[in-house]
């Protein structure tokens, strides 16, 4: 399993459940969270998935689906970092 961690200085406070949505529909897809710090707004977007394809077909979910809303038609700012880990120990509680 790999994550993907975004850090986002601010965090977009625009509607964002379409990301959620879209890569929900990627087999492979375990889980995606958005994370905000109340305090500072900064944030991080957290998604799990089975493998480096997965994340791959996920991006290309979102960024169709981004097409299809014109979500690119506004410039908006993207993370201000992202790395890619491998996960080595999880807990599901």
């Amino acid at each position: 399993m790999i994550a993907r961690v975004a850090r986002w200085e601010p965090m977009p406070d625009d509607d964002r459940d379409w990301v959620l949505q879209a890569a929900a529909e990627v087999p492979g897809v375990r889980g995606t969270y958005h994370l905000v710090d109340p305090a500072t707004g900064n944030g991080l977007s957290i998604a799990f998935f089975d493998d480096e394809a997965a994340a791959e077909a996920a991006g290309k979910a979102i960024a169709l689906r981004a097409t299809e809303i014109g979500w690119h038609d506004v410039p908006r700012p993207g993370p201000a970092s992202h790395t890619m880990y491998e996960v080595i120990r999880y807990h599901q509680g």
